[in-house]
């Protein structure tokens, strides 16, 4: 199982790598609410991507989204996610829907599975430099009902939001290609804001929704 994330250690760039480039089409999610199923297309699928994959100013060629107003734009054109998170998940799937089964890159609704890169080394405004391809750190995720669905079980929004394993999103700065395997650079920015902070403000925010 993952170490709590308040004791990750800041990784050193040599061990920052691309594990799998992930991308989706919109199509149909059912989402439990009580007695009652409810269809409703999402992007939030997402299947990794063979061979290169060209990085644009809106995200990865062949992704998409289906609801604009909270996912998408230029600030978050791609979103990134850790690989080191996926055993708290499948542990967590695990304790909630009584089976276990492995969790392939991408189950998490990331665009970028990465290695070696986590919440707590990244700040707003620090740059990932990947091949020829420049990206700016902007934010972390904000889970919705949408997650919940996705792994099977609804409390994995205050699971995502309690652990602080949100992932991050990307502007991206400079477009170009990127493959798998590929490594990833961290240039600080101007380190006024921390992912992390961001993270426990939403907790705090959320305390009466989430305890």
């Amino acid at each position: 199982m993952s170490r709590p994330i308040s004791e990750a250690r800041a990784p050193d760039n040599s061990d920052m790598k691309i594990i799998s480039i992930n991308a989706g089409k919109v199509s149909p999610l059912f989402v439990k609410d009580g007695a009652t199923i409810h269809n409703i297309m999402s992007g939030i699928r997402k299947q990794p991507v063979e061979g290169q994959a060209t990085v644009q100013p809106l995200g990865i060629s062949g992704d998409e989204q289906a609801d604009l107003t909270v996912h998408g734009g230029l600030d978050k054109a791609v979103y990134l996610y850790p690989l080191e998170h996926y055993p708290f998940w499948e542990a967590a799937r695990a304790q909630a829907l009584k089976q276990r089964d492995a969790l392939l890159p991408g189950a998490l609704g990331e665009n970028l599975t990465t290695s070696g890169l986590l919440e707590t080394e990244l700040w707003v405004g620090d740059r990932l430099h990947i091949g020829d391809v420049i990206f700016a750190v902007t934010e972390p995720r904000s889970p919705c009902y949408k997650f919940g669905a996705l792994l099977g079980f609804a409390h994995a929004v205050k699971k995502m939001l309690q652990s602080g394993y949100t992932g991050v999103y990307l502007k991206v700065i400079q477009p170009g290609q990127l493959r798998a395997g590929e490594d990833i650079k961290l240039v600080p920015g101007p380190r006024e804001l921390s992912i992390a902070q961001i993270n426990d403000r939403r907790l705090k925010g959320r305390q009466r929704d989430l305890f």
